[in-house]
């Protein structure tokens, strides 16, 4: 395991010590880290639905204390905050991409991470889970993929596509159709298997969620208009962890663009991978990975190659299509499912 370079930490100051009320290990198939807090009941904790039992072995720690809840004096805490990008952003209150707040100040002690501010629970999964991820990939030879997943008899299938293209409709239409749900947004994927990363389903009242949100009586989210549930509940049948990719399909659901169902090529596959695929790159994650490295840009540059390398070999390896069709359709589900779970290349 590559520790955290130390050379981009500040010395090791005490630090403001709150007390912790509340703590559980999030359990993310490969790997687990700790989540702490000052408050009582801490809202990041509905993103997980795995928990290891309180004495697991660690992969990181995250510690988040709320300033509301116990007075903190930033003005002394300052001096002590990382002087990487991402903790210079945090200070000025944006977090990643379209996530953004109050300031958070981000101070690491190699494998431990403490963060002081309000409304923690907003950095934790748009940004913490997504870090997390990166950096155990690139310590552990995996490639650090947004994609959902489900698994059909023939095996895997990954599904990639831009926000808002229809990746989740397709992957709940799948599931609710027999298919076995793997993974909702994040996969860890080393040679031809996938392996999945737990968490709660995010989900808005529409034509494809609407009857599964008052089946189930799912519960309000954080965000406004979300609901929440384990995949298990939301699919009534056990996840999978791992699987063998079969097949990846791109999702550019377009109603305004001619339908259809279609095999692409592996270099058009990884293309569009390349940026709407790759962790690092769909989450914006390159300045916190030169970081990790200690700012080697030799061993940043060998890793993104490496990874662009896995990248290249699995579309090579898989059936790679690109869909553009109504899965809410019976017909068509029955057939798209059918031509992912036949036998042949």
């Amino acid at each position: 395991m590559i520790p955290i370079e130390p050379d981009i930490l500040h010395p090791a100051e005490n630090l403001p010590t709150p007390e912790i009320r509340s703590s559980s290990v999030i359990d993310l198939n490969v790997l687990r880290f700790r989540l702490s807090s000052n408050l009582e009941e801490f809202p990041a904790r509905s993103y997980f639905t795995r928990f290891a039992d309180d004495d697991t072995p660690v992969d990181f720690e995250l510690r988040c204390i709320d300033t509301d809840r116990d007075t903190v004096d930033v003005s002394s805490i300052r001096h002590l905050v990382d002087t990487t990008v991402r903790a210079k952003r945090f200070t000025k209150g944006y977090y990643r991409g379209p996530y953004f707040g109050d300031p958070v100040y981000l101070i690491t002690r190699n494998r431990e991470f403490y963060v002081f501010g309000r409304s923690l629970e907003k950095i934790v999964w748009p940004y913490f889970v997504k870090y997390l991820l990166s950096i155990y990939a690139a310590e552990n030879s995996y490639l650090d993929l947004k994609a959902g997943g489900f698994v059909l008899p023939g095996g895997g299938t990954l599904l990639f596509g831009q926000t808002g293209g229809g990746k989740s409709v397709f992957l709940a239409q799948a599931c609710m159709a027999g298919a076995q749900f793997l993974t909702n947004t994040h996969t860890l994927v080393k040679g031809d298997m996938a392996h999945a990363v737990p968490s709660a389903m995010r989900v808005r009242r529409d034509v494809c969620f609407g009857e599964l949100i008052d089946r189930h009586g799912l519960p309000p989210h954080i965000e406004a208009g979300e609901y929440i549930s384990s995949p298990d509940v939301l699919f009534e049948q056990p996840a999978v962890d791992a699987a063998r990719i079969r097949n990846i399909v791109i999702v550019n659901s377009r109603p305004e663009a001619p339908s259809g169902f279609r095999r692409v090529d592996p270099s058009t596959a990884f293309s569009f991978l390349d940026q709407f695929g790759l962790g690092v790159t769909t989450y914006g994650l390159k300045d916190d990975l030169i970081a990790h490295f200690g700012y080697d840009l030799q061993r940043y540059a060998e890793h993104y190659k490496s990874m662009k390398e896995g990248l290249s070999r699995l579309c090579e390896n898989a059936r790679c299509f690109v869909s553009n069709i109504d899965m809410m359709d019976a017909r068509v589900r029955a057939s798209t499912l059918s031509v992912l779970s036949a036998s042949g290349s």
